[in-house]
């Protein structure tokens, strides 16, 4: 199945499983980070749009623990920055719909919590098409950045197609399972 397929499909399946914004397991994503043992506490999230799991709740559980919150900013070139966000801030909508913190302080975040339409059981993510995401993680390579997937488990598929492009994620965590 070609990548226009699966995620026209998931993305309907997805808006029918989701509608009740579903929370992941703040305890699985923050124990992955405990054993990795990080000392930078910068998290790039994102707020969630078009039933995608919902990061409200994490991000306020890691704000707790000391951790300093980040949102993308969507740049003209395609590319995209993390600036840190406050949970009361505004945030602002794009030219795509997606909130947006105000543009105040740039951070490179050590850990992402990324969205996504679909994923395999190899750490495959399969996005919306614009390639944000894969851009962003090439650009930071060389820096070491705990990369976590965030879905539900009906967005699991047997196999991804992929192409030179697209970079595997550390971890996809769904309301059920870690995958790792």
């Amino acid at each position: 199945m070609l990548k226009n397929q699966i995620r026209k499909r998931i993305l309907k399946l997805r808006k029918i499983k989701n509608y009740n914004n579903i929370q992941p397991d703040f305890n699985k994503i923050f124990n992955i980070i405990k054993k990795l043992k990080t000392k930078r506490k910068i998290i790039g999230s994102y707020h969630p749009v078009n039933f995608e799991v919902d990061t409200k709740m994490l991000m306020k559980k890691f704000k707790q623990k000391g951790f300093v919150i980040s949102l993308p900013v969507i740049k003209n070139n395609f590319d995209m920055e993390f600036y840190t966000w406050n949970l009361n801030d505004p945030l602002y909508l794009n030219k795509y719909g997606i909130p947006e913190p105000k543009k105040e302080k740039k951070v490179i975040p050590n850990i992402l919590l990324i969205p996504l339409v679909a994923f395999d059981k190899e750490l495959n993510r399969l996005g919306y098409g614009g390639g944000y995401y894969d851009r962003l993680l090439k650009k930071m390579e060389d820096i070491n950045i705990i990369k976590i997937g965030l879905a539900l488990s009906c967005q699991e598929v047997n196999k991804l197609p992929t192409n030179r492009f697209d970079k595997k994620l550390d971890y996809i965590v769904t309301e059920r399972n870690l995958y790792k």
